[in-house]
């Protein structure tokens, strides 16, 4: 039994390694710093159907108009044939969400698709208004706009603030269209604010000098429209994991983000890999051929199960390790043919279970007397 016990306890741990990340901002994370809750509230959501990318070329097969994709916090830029998909999903209609903090692949994503905002990179900081300390500042500087009508504030962790003027260098893209991050009037367009911070925040380091610093309501979430597109700078991926999620009011202003799309795809393709088991799901569900030969092999294992002669069940075999007393006799007796003597039943008992030790074999011979009396005197 510690036996069966130890090795269940090694399988549930296999099982869980390999279906659990313990990667920041992870899917599959489910401690404080992933976002497991995150893909599960999207999951669970009937108006949307949710997707994990792998491939950036999964973007050629979808309807841009209708999807929203949000990358946090890659750990690579966005280069080559990359970069050319994500610009085209934007162009073509697509709804791209960038949240960062400190990272420069967030800046060069934004500036790969055209966009103006871009990420200060510098700790947002705010002595008045925070959850658990200056570093956690809370943005109550909510913007008129559909997507924020639930929204009040956003509760941050280690956020940075949003530039939402900074000029595109149409010449550092890669083959730019020739309007992209351009108005009517072929200018740059300010992208529109959706959060600002409260008007005592300031961006620098803990030790800063109080006395020295400007502080100002900071921008820490923005959209623009790129092409068909548009392009969401949210300061902060913290908002999304395990364990901030829940605090006022980030995860009403996630799900206003993708309100009105029909797709939400959670792009980890330059992100760190995926579990085994979460790889092997995501693969299954992506290849019907792959579907079908896991089909086929289910039903033949079953079939081959099925004509194989029955063994004795694990309960059976643990059973007869137990000491006699402990052992149950029900149903023992009605294994022994009627009309045999003591000797012959104990002969049988030997023959049919030779696990059985002497003293189990004499409480069925007494289990056997005992009904054998009681049939008599009825």
């Amino acid at each position: 039994m510690l036996l069966v016990a130890l090795a269940l306890a090694v399988a549930v741990a296999v099982v869980a390694l390999a279906a659990t990340s313990t990667a920041a901002f992870g899917l599959y994370n489910p401690w404080w710093d992933g976002t497991a809750d995150f893909r599960e509230g999207i999951e669970s959501d009937p108006a949307v159907e949710e997707e994990i990318v792998r491939d950036t070329a999964r973007y050629d097969e979808l309807d841009a108009n209708e999807t929203v994709a949000f990358v946090m916090a890659p750990d690579e830029p966005y280069e080559g044939a990359d970069a050319d998909r994500m610009r085209a999903f934007v162009a073509d209609g697509g709804t791209l969400v960038v949240l960062e903090n400190f990272g420069p692949a967030g800046n060069e994503l934004l500036l790969t698709v055209g966009a103006e905002a871009r990420f200060d990179g510098r700790l947002l900081r705010d002595e008045q208004h925070h959850f658990r300390g200056p570093a956690m500042p809370i943005a109550t500087g909510v913007e008129d706009h559909p997507w924020m009508a639930d929204v009040e504030q956003l509760t941050l962790n280690y956020a940075t603030a949003v530039d939402p003027g900074e000029d595109v260098d149409l010449d550092e893209l890669d083959e730019p269209d020739e309007t992209d991050g351009l108005d009517e009037a072929g200018e740059p367009a300010d992208a529109t604010v959706l959060v600002r911070t409260s008007e005592f925040a300031y961006l620098g380091p803990e030790d800063a000098d109080l006395d020295e610093i400007e502080p100002a309501a900071y921008p820490v979430a923005t959209v623009e429209d790129v092409g068909d597109g548009r392009a969401v700078a949210v300061g902060d991926p913290s908002i999304a994991i395990n364990a901030m999620i829940g605090e006022p009011d980030n995860e009403a202003f996630l799900r206003g983000l993708y309100a009105d799309a029909d797709r939400v795809v959670v792009d980890v393709s330059h992100a760190e890999d995926l579990p085994p088991a979460a790889e092997a799901v995501l693969a299954l569900r992506g290849s019907p051929a792959l579907q079908l030969l896991v089909g086929v092999v289910g039903i033949a294992a079953i079939a081959g199960l099925a004509r194989r002669r029955v063994r004795p069940t694990i309960s059976r075999r643990l059973e007869s390790r137990l000491p006699a007393r402990f052992r149950p006799i029900d149903g023992d007796a009605e294994t022994v043919p009627a009309g045999l003597s003591d000797d012959e039943r104990v002969e049988f008992l030997r023959r049919r279970y030779p696990e059985w030790d002497e003293e189990r074999i004499r409480r069925v011979i007494t289990a056997l007397n005992r009904d054998d009396v009681k049939g008599e005197a009825e």
